[in-house]
Formats: C-alpha cells, structure tokens, sequence
C-alpha cells in the first residue's frame, strides 16, 4: 500500500465507529486531508492524544480507496496545551481552526500560504510576537485579515474599494471591500475612527510595534469590523466567534 508523510495541523475531527476518528488536517504539502485514524478512541491508542486540534504533528499516510490512513503520528508543537488553561486564547485559536477549514475548501490542492499563516498564528498566540505579548484579539484579528489577503479577499484600508478614489475615507463597508469614499459608501457602512483604519491597516501587515498600547475603544472598533468582514466573505458567521470574549 503506498504511504507519504506530511506536516499538518489538526483542525477538527469526528467519531467513526466505536474506536476510530476521522481527523481533518491542514497540511503543508498537500493542503486539506480526510483521513481515517483506527483504534484511537482507546486508551491503548499510541498516538491518540496527538490527534486532537491544535496539534501541530508530522504524520504517514497509508493510501486508500476513500480515505487514507493515519499510520504513524509524530508531535511538532502541542499548540493546545497551553491554550486550555487560557479562555480568550483557546477561542482565539478555535476561530483560527475554522476560518482555515472554511477558506481552504478543495482538499488535497495546495494550500502552503494558509498553513504556514494558521501555525505562526498559534505559535504566537502561545508565546506572544518578538515585540512582546499581544491580547488574544489583535492576534486573532490580524490572522483573520491576513488568511482572508491570501485567499484573494485583502480589504483596502485607505484608497475607495469601489472607485479607487485615493484615501483616506472615513467609511468601511464589508460588502463594497473595505473603505469607501462618500460618493460610493453603501447605506449602513461603518464609520471607523481614523486609529482603527491604522490598527487594521498593521494588523494585515503584520507590523506588530504599531499595535503597542493601543486603545480599548479602537481594539473593539476593530474586533467588529473584521468580524463583519470576515462573516460577508464566507457568507455566514463562524460559529465559534460566538464564544470569543471581544
């Protein structure tokens, strides 16, 4: 039976049978795998424990008809560990798992930007930015934009989506693609303050030191209109934003 190994991150799995799980991964060379892992549901099971979300393993596929198979399971990072004990955090990094699941629709094509984008996400999300620790929000926020730029949706912060009108505007709505001069802004747009346009405008550009001692009021002004954004692009709500604290 022909095998390959991969690098991957759990993003969710389900129950099959009585002691197998299919687990659903984002991988580095192979983009979005189904794959049946038998017998991990006992507690015999060598490897069972490393194939829960957040867990960031090096892992050997069997080839199958349907789907392959889990042969041997190795850990990278133990993203979840840490995450448990930390509520904001752990509904930070689930948010984070479905929006890759959601953007990432084809499995098997490619996906190499999404998984690289998804692990240093979550590796920061632990350990915090090489400028010092950032509340779970900007973290979260900032990988929502940036996996949302990949996937051909990067809202403009200055220039009019709509007319190209150069910026800056003082209206952003998610349905026109970001910030909308006043000929063009649609009713009901969002008027951000110009500190939320420049919190946002960093946090997809990943320019952390921009992000240091930022006001409250802006931080949710922010949280808002980048759940708004993301919620029109995939065209429904994540159903674990709901139990993000903003």
């Amino acid at each position: 039976m022909p095998t390959y190994r991969d690098e991957a991150v759990v993003l969710r799995t389900h129950k099959l049978g009585e002691a197998d799980r299919i687990i659903t991964v984002l991988s580095r060379r192979h983009g979005k795998i189904r794959a049946v892992a038998k017998g991990v549901r006992r507690t015999s099971s060598k490897f069972g424990a490393r194939l829960e979300p957040f867990s960031h393993i090096d892992l050997q596929f069997a080839v199958g008809r349907s789907l392959d198979i889990v042969t041997q399971v190795e850990s990278v990072n133990a993203f979840g560990e840490p995450l448990v004990a930390d509520y904001p955090r752990y509904t930070a990094g689930q948010v984070m798992l479905e929006t890759a699941d959601r953007l990432v629709v084809e499995e098997r094509e490619p996906a190499l930007q999404q998984y690289l984008l998804l692990v240093g996400a979550l590796r920061v999300l632990n350990a915090g930015t090489s400028d010092g620790p950032r509340a779970s929000s900007l973290i979260l926020d900032s990988y929502l934009l940036r996996s949302l730029a990949v996937a051909g949706y990067a809202p403009s912060f200055t220039d009019c989506a709509r007319c190209g009108l150069v910026g800056p505007h003082r209206a952003f709505s998610p349905a026109a693609g970001g910030a909308v001069c006043e000929h063009c802004r649609p009713a009901g747009s969002a008027r951000p303050s110009p500190e939320t346009f420049t919190l946002m405008s960093a946090l997809l550009e990943g320019r952390w030191e921009a992000t240091r001692d930022v006001a409250e009021r802006d931080a949710r002004e922010t949280s808002g209109i980048t759940a708004a954004y993301v919620a029109w692009h995939l065209e429904r709500s994540l159903r674990s934003m709901a139990h993000v604290e903003r």
